[in-house]
């Protein structure tokens, strides 16, 4: 009932929206909505026409190429008797521009029936042919079919599926009698082109002369509806579609979802969701990419199965979305297990899919599955070698990362802004200074524009390599103003450098252009305090309570099985307390017998030598480990997850750990992921 009061409420909104678009008066819609029946909508077509299902994508929002059933002409004129359908687009023998369809037609060789244009033109659609599209529509325009209102909506869907709105747009202003198909279908082209505010401003004009949307209108509508700024037009829309009794239809409700969880209003979703009396495989999509998108990759995970329990079978969309749910929860087994699902259902590994199964093998930890799915893929776009660059920096595999780039130009893939940000966070993780340079001057030959973040990266690539007086230099000569996040790495690699004083001033600046950020503000403090300036640290402290700053408690987990385990420093909450701490003295014995020195300069407390090695001992990490090597099978590998950026003392401490244990052990921080084997790391202590 409260859904219904909603919808209701919302439909009252919508005639406030209509009245200011000055298209429709608030009197003409009412009597529009009361007298409103679905019966005889198809009546004034000038041929029969099938109903097809909506095709859709849970990414792109849904699609309405069931719209083309329009366009189907059941009628067999005399013509198809004489032509196949391979002579449709045949070129002509009398030349180059001409179709030898229209040839015979004007030498008098068939009589044409508005059948045969239909079906040439629905071929133009099929293959994309706009050029042999204009040359039927110019030839039709003179036969004396020309006022066919059937066949000059088949045009019009035509030209919005090869693209070409304007000329959709003039064929539609050009024409005497329109009928719901031929708004439709512009409604359609304008929303499939991502144009939804052209798509909208149709509706109430359609509504103006009298005409009856349909389930293809409001699907359209609600698919553009899904790229509006707001939810606005959506909930108008919606408001419409209940009133003209389309709501239980299950291509308008699906559209519904879709619509709500782009705009992450999921209760209104989940209640069109419920309400649907037959449920189809969009509206399951548009709930699981809901909770993907969220980072709810376990509410994803459990729609994809019930999914399936009620017998509907996952499309591409829909394991593009689970895909990248596993990929938030960096969930590595059952992201395995997902995949080979997939396979053994008859999947492909296609572009659009693949690369969200190497997104999620990257970010659960294991770039050699990543690099596998990478090298077996059918076909590889920009997106594709983007995800395996990003996916080889965060790793620490720069020349690999290098290798892949040039590979990628030399088969003549063009690199975008986002491409040279992935080879240039490589360079900048592996220290490969010159390569990083040369790449930023390569941006110029494919004129790809530096971005902020390219900018970034150049003074992280700098900083990173203790080149920190050129950092400062590129800043100062920078052709934008220096950003927060500019600072920020100038900032970070003179904490990596124990570099205080242009430390200071970089952490100042940051805190000048942005300070609602923690971060530079607990590094500062750290800077002063490692130097003994007090008063500073007080400074800085009072002024991050004075504007409500807190700063973010370090924690680490381990998924177990299904479980997340989460810990805090000096945690002591864990039901396995005791075992934790008991395992990690055991460890830490073993290992100082191995070399390790726990580094103190990590702790910042003023306290004594003791205390503060103590304090090291007990960070989130250590526990996370120890707690990993208490429940898992010896020689297993091992996945941390942080929420800051690692310590150097434990670093060291998970080296020697993964070779006096013989594990192999991952620590993904906010950075980068670490690589640790039998004693080193992969990043070689660069980071």
């Amino acid at each position: 009932m409260s859904g219904q009061l909603l919808l209701h409420r919302d439909y009252s909104h919508s005639r406030r929206w209509f009245r200011r678009l000055n298209m429709v008066s608030l009197q003409l819609i009412l009597v529009f909505i009361k007298n409103i029946s679905i019966e005889g909508i198809f009546q004034g077509l000038s041929s029969p026409c099938t109903i097809a299902s909506i095709s859709t994508s849970s990414n792109k929002g849904l699609s309405t190429s069931a719209f083309e059933a329009f366009f189907e002409d059941n009628e067999e004129g005399d013509a198809s008797c004489i032509i196949q359908e391979k002579d449709y687009l045949r070129k002509s023998h009398n030349s180059k521009e001409g179709l030898y369809v229209l040839d015979l037609i004007d030498q008098g060789s068939i009589v044409p029936d508005h059948t045969l244009y239909n079906k040439m033109l629905k071929k133009c659609t099929d293959l994309g042919k706009l050029r042999e599209g204009r040359m039927i529509h110019e030839h039709f325009l003179k036969s004396k079919f020309k006022s066919d209102v059937f066949t000059l909506n088949t045009i019009i869907n035509m030209y919005t599926k090869c693209g070409s709105l304007n000329d959709a747009k003039k064929m539609f202003d050009e024409m005497p009698c329109k009928d719901m198909v031929t708004w439709t279908a512009l409604i359609s082209g304008y929303s499939q082109n991502e144009r939804p505010e052209e798509a909208l401003a149709l509706f109430p004009q359609m509504i103006e002369l009298g005409l009856k949307p349909n389930q293809f209108t409001f699907g359209s509508l609600l698919k553009a509806s899904g790229s509006a700024t707001t939810d606005t037009p959506g909930r108008q829309v919606h408001a419409f579609v209940v009133n003209c009794g389309y709501s239980s239809d299950v291509y308008v409700a699906s559209s519904l979802v879709d619509m709500y969880a782009r705009f992450d209003r999921i209760k209104e979703a989940q209640i069109v969701f419920d309400g649907m009396v037959s449920k189809n495989e969009v509206s399951w999509n548009a709930l699981i990419a809901f909770h993907a998108r969220k980072g709810e990759g376990k509410d994803a995970l459990k729609l994809f199965w019930r999914m399936q329990r009620e017998g509907f079978k996952p499309t591409h969309f829909t394991y593009a979305s689970v895909f990248k749910a596993c990929a938030s929860t960096e969930s590595l087994e059952q992201g395995k297990w997902i995949h080979a699902h997939m396979l053994k259902s008859g999947g492909k590994l296609i572009a659009f899919v693949g690369n969200t199964i190497l997104d999620m093998y990257a970010k659960a930890g294991s770039i050699e599955d990543a690099s596998k799915i990478f090298d077996r893929l059918e076909s590889r776009d920009v997106v594709s070698w983007n995800s395996m660059l990003t996916g080889l920096a965060q790793h620490g595999k720069a020349r690999e990362a290098v290798e892949r780039f040039e590979e990628m130009l030399k088969i003549g893939v063009l690199p975008n802004y986002i491409t040279f940000l992935c080879v240039l966070t490589a360079c900048s993780h592996g220290g490969l200074v010159n390569e990083g340079l040369y790449y930023l001057e390569l941006m110029k030959k494919y004129n790809v524009e530096p971005h902020v973040d390219h900018y970034v990266t150049k003074v992280d690539l700098l900083g990173r390599a203790g080149l920190l007086n050129q950092a400062l230099d590129f800043i100062k000569d920078m052709p934008i103003e220096p950003t927060s996040a500019i600072w920020g790495a100038l900032l970070g690699a003179c904490r990596m450098h124990k570099n205080t004083e242009l430390g200071i001033f970089a952490g100042e600046r940051c805190i000048e252009l942005d300070h609602t950020d923690s971060g530079p503000h607990i590094i500062l403090s750290n800077i002063y305090a490692s130097i003994g300036r007090l008063s500073d640290v007080a400074r800085v402290r009072k002024r991050m309570r004075e504007i409500g700053l807190e700063k973010e408690p370090g924690n680490s987990w381990v998924k177990i099985g299904n479980a997340d385990h989460v810990f805090v420093a000096n945690d002591d909450a864990h039901p396995l307390n005791e075992e934790i701490r008991k395992m990690w003295a055991k460890v830490s014995e073993k290992i100082k017998q191995d070399g390790y020195v726990p580094d103190t300069s990590h702790v910042l407390a003023f306290t004594d030598q003791q205390e503060r090695e103590a304090r090291l001992q007990v960070h989130s990490e250590k526990l996370a480990l120890a707690f990993a090597l208490l429940s898992t099978p010896p020689g297993t590998r091992i996945l941390i997850l942080k929420n800051i950026r690692v310590c150097g003392d434990c670093h060291s401490a998970i080296k020697f750990v993964s070779k006096v244990m013989q594990r192999d052990i991952i620590v993904r921080d906010t950075k980068r992921y670490h690589h640790f084997s039998g004693g080193s790391c992969s990043c070689k202590d660069y980071w």
